[in-house]
């Protein structure tokens, strides 16, 4: 039984923790640059899955083309993505940098809520999906299994991509070396000339457009109903802590961990489903204070 249902858990699996790691990412990225637990991220999940959901509603019928909604995902979520996180930046966060942390988690639990109040005047409550980018880009026959391509290839390796290309960025280029220059040592690197503003700025959007995107990948193979924002921030922050704090590599183990399990949790024990995430949080925390992944660190004097 467990064998013959083990190739679709892991396909699953994949797929689902590939949609919160990219979330995750996003929260990750922020949390690392600016010292800030953006609960409002969970809303840029949700503005990102339902205004992908109407854009392919309105494009299907104009295309036979499944790259064309595909493109449209995309760009919704990066046009969400920069509007809200850019607005959110410039008027409440660049002002809060330097509040206590327990401040600054409310000011985004604020944003969250506000923005969820916006969502639902938008979209009320009906539940909104784009299954046509699923059904259009057909299936993969493995074995004697069929796999949707959308599941099986397009959401993982998009994560994947945009993981190598985060890390990319991080590592080799000006802007990255800045960035996980403010991580280390925010003051020292203004005393350097960083510009932290500007780079506070640039990293808050990248994790909004993450977040968006997780929302508009999400939406052709799920529902989307109001408090979706909801569960994806308290699960992002479950994979968070589960592999520490401002660790991006540690997310993607953390997050292909909560989703192989939760989805063989799914077949095997449906009622464990919810719990399952939540489960691991707590018994890595246990023996692993601070994640899975967090380096201890020397203490600056």
């Amino acid at each position: 039984m467990f064998l013959n249902i083990l190739p679709l858990a892991l396909v699953d699996g994949i797929a689902y923790a590939s949609l919160i790691f990219l979330v995750s990412m996003g929260l990750t990225l922020i949390f690392g640059v600016m010292g800030i637990l953006n609960v409002a991220h969970g809303a840029f999940y949700a503005f990102g899955g339902y205004a992908a959901a109407t854009f392919i509603l309105w494009l299907a019928p104009q295309t036979g083309s499944a790259i064309a909604l595909l493109i449209g995902l995309f760009l919704v979520a990066a046009v969400v993505g920069v509007f809200l996180g850019g607005v959110m930046d410039v008027v409440l966060i660049r002002r809060s940098v330097s509040y206590d942390p327990i401040l600054k988690l409310l000011i985004t639990f604020g944003a969250f809520l506000m923005l969820e109040d916006i969502q639902r005047l938008i979209w009320g409550a009906q539940p909104y999906s784009a299954s046509e980018v699923v059904s259009r880009l057909g299936n993969i026959q493995l074995g004697d299994i069929t796999y949707t391509t959308y599941q099986l290839v397009i959401v993982p390796v998009t994560a994947l991509v945009i993981y190598l290309l985060l890390e990319y960025f991080l590592r080799f280029t000006q802007l990255g070396k800045q960035t996980v220059a403010i991580t280390h040592n925010r003051e020292v690197a203004i005393s350097l000339g960083i510009n932290a503003q500007k780079i506070s700025l640039i990293t808050f959007i990248i994790g909004a457009v993450l977040g968006a995107l997780g929302g508009a990948l999400a939406v052709p193979t799920t529902s989307l109903v109001p408090g979706a924002g909801t569960d994806m921030i308290v699960l992002s922050f479950a994979v968070v802590a589960t592999a520490g704090l401002g660790q991006i590599a540690g997310a993607l183990i953390a997050a292909l961990l909560i989703g192989i399990i939760r989805s063989i949790a799914v077949y095997m024990a449906p009622e464990l489903e919810v719990a399952v995430p939540y489960i691991i949080m707590v018994l890595v925390l246990i023996f692993r204070p601070n994640g899975l992944f967090t380096v201890t660190q020397a203490r600056t004097i």
